[in-house]
């Protein structure tokens, strides 16, 4: 392997710790390296306190309740991802497809959910009985994807959608939305169903407008690595008009790490980083805004 392929791979650098402990809102431990004590710890070692653990399958989400459960620096959030609905209504809920991170659902190796319209109720049925736990904080990644889904899919996506929205409501718990390629009509969906008293935009993808427009309903935007990119100038004018209070701070890892160290693995140590860039976008002080992006995570999923 050459040494550029190491590097690749190999995990950024710690960065300075942070002076005020914060939030990771949204990763996935069980798709990064070492084990959950181990991502915890290193964490925590430079202020990243806590984590919201996300599902995004039945099995995955069963494994975020599990592990919220057994530690207190871990939140659970259980959700269908939206392109796994149409996959479980089409007949094909392998193992085969992307992770959310690159883009589309995923499930795992060997996680065979049965097909058709009774598949995907027995799936939300199993959503709807996690979102009930105390250690479940919230009901997603749920929202749409027209990405990776094409227009035979929609109709699943939108159904799941909704399902994920009124389960959320009546367990009182935040709604965590993936939104890709389909911002109309995730904010249609949710002026129809009415959203959820906290609803959380994870990985915010649009710009600064539609940051008025959610702001103006009071969801919450939450800002991962990927604010940091090159060509990501209508995620940093969303940061610069969205109201403090509505700010969060994710990383989605492993996925969208930001630059300098972008491609390489991410993990919730490098929350530090997007703070850091989020801080110098809005001209604000590191501490101060580190605080509320901490009071805002308690406050969205409800710890």
């Amino acid at each position: 392997m050459s040494s550029n392929a190491a590097d690749k791979n190999a995990a950024p650098p710690l960065p300075e710790p942070l002076r005020v402990p914060v939030a990771d809102s949204h990763t996935h431990l069980d798709m990064q390296t070492g084990t959950v004590d181990e991502v915890l710890a290193k964490a925590a070692s430079v202020g990243v306190t806590t984590v919201v653990q996300v599902g995004c399958d039945v099995a995955g989400s069963q494994w975020a309740a599990e592990t919220a459960a057994r530690y207190d620096a871990v939140h659970a959030t259980v959700a269908l991802h939206p392109n796994e609905a149409p996959r479980i209504v089409h007949g094909d809920p392998g193992g085969t497809s992307q992770p959310p991170g690159a883009g589309g659902g995923w499930s795992r190796q060997g996680a065979r959910t049965p097909g058709g319209a009774a598949g995907l109720d027995d799936a939300l049925a199993e959503i709807d009985r996690l979102a009930a736990l105390p250690q479940v904080k919230g009901v997603g990644e749920t929202g749409l994807d027209y990405f990776r889904t094409g227009p035979e899919g929609k109709e699943a996506q939108e159904r799941s959608f909704r399902a994920h929205i009124e389960i959320a409501k009546r367990h009182g718990k935040a709604l965590v939305i993936h939104d890709r390629d389909a911002h109309a009509d995730v904010l249609r969906v949710l002026k129809e169903e009415g959203a959820p008293e906290r609803t959380v935009f994870h990985c915010y993808s649009g710009d600064a407008e539609m940051a008025e427009i959610c702001a103006g309903a009071g969801y919450f935007m939450s800002f991962a690595g990927n604010v940091t990119f090159k060509n990501a100038q209508n995620l940093r004018d969303a940061v610069a008009v969205a109201p403090v209070e509505l700010l969060l701070v994710e990383t989605d890892a492993p996925f969208l790490t930001p630059v300098p160290y972008r491609g390489r693995p991410n993990a919730p140590y490098l929350i530090p980083v997007t703070v850091r860039a989020l801080a110098a976008v809005r001209g604000a002080d590191e501490d101060a805004l580190a605080s509320a992006l901490a009071a805002n995570t308690a406050r969205a999923f409800d710890y």
